[in-house]
């Protein structure tokens, strides 16, 4: 009893049987106050005059005027001497170690950490108050948005383990709210979810209140955020507005938070589930009975009652066609001529490579645009590392590399002659250099450049020297050596080789004895 704190309607009380002639002992018998107390307490009123019945009774104000005086002295607290400091640090939100840790490297401080407690205590009782205001809401005005971390999910027929979160929309008036069990908070997930909450009510609320999530604001600001380009197509098309809360104000969405912890205590405890799915299907079962008829503490009435007798009246209307979800992504063309979007990847014409271009990507296609202009369409890829290509985005160059493969190779030469072919299987058949491009000039450039007859008089001779090269065959063109006749022993041997089968239907042996002589 000797150190618990007396407040002044008690000590009137007690001043009051002193009055009455009570003693110091029988107040401590009465358990009223200690006897030192009761006896300094006696003292302090026989010098104020309070124990003369002919005066009255001072009132509490009075008394604590007096009494205050009298408390004991607060003694002066080693943190003083920093006082300015300190209180610099505190309004930046320092923590009490980091406090002392920088009073100690920089002052040599040598107090304790309950001294920098109760110092920074005392600060934050002479701070005024902190007071709220309650808001009233209309119907269908307002639907505040927040994501709750949800369950870790292990699904029981692939043993793939997710991260969930809890995406909860609740609405202001009613406090009926659509929840649903996500594994991210993409753009795209956040789309989807709002239009299947817009789904469960039924319509549309005019203002939709959310937090600064990258998924909605690319720049938090108290006066001018910036919103996601996805997310203001999507309101638009909804049309409801969008009210971003202030940076770190959580505050101005109560509502919703308050529905994410109930969420979280009611719902989550004792749960089991068996996949992603199975999560979702309970939570909405439970949505809809438990959470739905309950008695909601601040309005004292069942949410689903408010929501279907008064508030589902006053939302808008839902779009005749669903706005489908749209991801909007700024890209740049690669000098491969694609873009990168979600490890996929997307081409766009070359003219445009290296410029920084706008990608829309909804559930099943993905369109490119530079500046207002669409220059490129595609389907959506399915799985990381998809890679889907237009030719007329490639450069003729690079087209042509990649068009004109062995077979087209072959193809061109066969229409040329037996022995241009001859050359470019030869050519294909080297086990160590990759000869394609070699083949390519044969067949393309010096085809467009000689007459077939001369590019395969060429290719002739150039088997009959055993040289099938890109820059043999360039070099009898150039010289005109294509022109010349060769001895007829050669071209008797050549004969001999050569019985037009393909590469595969010479004599070995032949083809041996062959070489020797040419050799000699």
């Amino acid at each position: 009893m000797g150190n618990r704190r007396f407040e002044m309607h008690e000590y009137r009380h007690i001043i009051s049987r002193m009055r009455l002639g009570d003693s110091d002992r029988q107040i401590a018998k009465a358990k009223l106050m200690g006897r030192t107390k009761a006896a300094e307490l006696r003292k302090s009123a026989i010098a104020q005059g309070w124990l003369d019945l002919n005066i009255p009774l001072p009132d509490t104000n009075e008394l604590a005027k007096v009494l205050s005086k009298e408390e004991r002295s607060v003694q002066t607290s080693s943190i003083e001497p920093f006082a300015e400091e300190v209180k610099n640090w505190v309004k930046q939100g320092v923590t009490n170690i980091v406090i002392r840790r920088a009073l100690q490297e920089k002052h040599g401080f040598s107090g304790s950490y309950s001294a920098v407690r109760r110092f920074v205590r005392n600060l934050k009782k002479n701070e005024p108050p902190e007071a709220t205001v309650m808001l009233d809401y209309e119907p269908g005005d307002i639907a505040q948005v927040d994501f709750g971390s949800g369950p870790t999910i292990i699904d029981v027929m692939t043993g793939e383990v997710c991260k969930t979160w809890f995406f909860v929309m609740t609405l202001a008036w009613s406090r009926h709210h659509y929840v649903e069990i996500v594994t991210d908070q993409k753009i795209f997930t956040w789309l989807g979810c709002h239009r299947r909450a817009f789904e469960f009510f039924g319509g549309v609320p005019a203002k939709v209140v959310i937090d600064n999530l990258k998924a909605a604001i690319t720049k938090a600001c108290w006066h001018d955020p910036a919103v996601q380009r996805s997310y203001s197509d999507f309101a638009e098309g909804y049309g409801f507005i969008i009210s971003p809360c202030p940076p770190r104000d959580p505050k101005k969405k109560g509502i919703v938070e308050a529905g994410v912890k109930y969420v979280k205590r009611n719902f989550l405890p004792l749960k089991e589930f068996r996949s992603l799915a199975d999560a979702n299907q309970q939570i909405n079962e439970w949505n809809s009975t438990t959470a739905a008829i309950r008695i909601h503490g601040t309005t004292r009435q069942q949410p689903i009652k408010l929501f279907r007798d008064t508030e589902k009246h006053f939302l808008k209307q839902l779009p005749h066609r669903p706005v489908e979800p749209a991801t909007w992504a700024k890209v740049k063309l690669h000098g491969n001529c694609h873009v990168q979007f979600e490890k996929s990847f997307y081409s766009a014409p070359y003219r445009w490579v290296r410029r920084e271009l706008w990608l829309q990507a909804t559930e099943n296609s993905v369109k490119i645009f530079r500046k207002h202009q669409l220059i490129a369409v595609h389907p959506r890829s399915r799985r990381p590392g998809g890679k889907f290509t237009s030719g007329d985005h490639i450069p003729p160059e690079a087209l042509a590399y990649k068009m004109q493969d062995p077979q087209w190779c072959l193809q061109q030469a066969e229409a040329v002659g037996p022995c241009c072919h001859m050359i470019i299987e030869r050519l294909f058949a080297d086990g160590v250099l990759d000869n394609l491009r070699s083949a390519q000039g044969i067949v393309r450039t010096l085809k467009n450049k000689y007459k077939n007859d001369r590019l395969e008089a060429a290719c002739k001779r150039a088997l009959l020297y055993d040289t099938p090269r890109y820059r043999t065959v360039k070099a009898i063109l150039e010289k005109q050596l294509d022109s010349q006749e060769e001895p007829p022993a050669i071209q008797q041997k050549l004969s001999n080789v050569y019985t037009g089968g393909g590469t595969f239907s010479r004599d070995a042996n032949a083809l041996l004895s062959y070489k020797k002589e040419i050799l000699q």
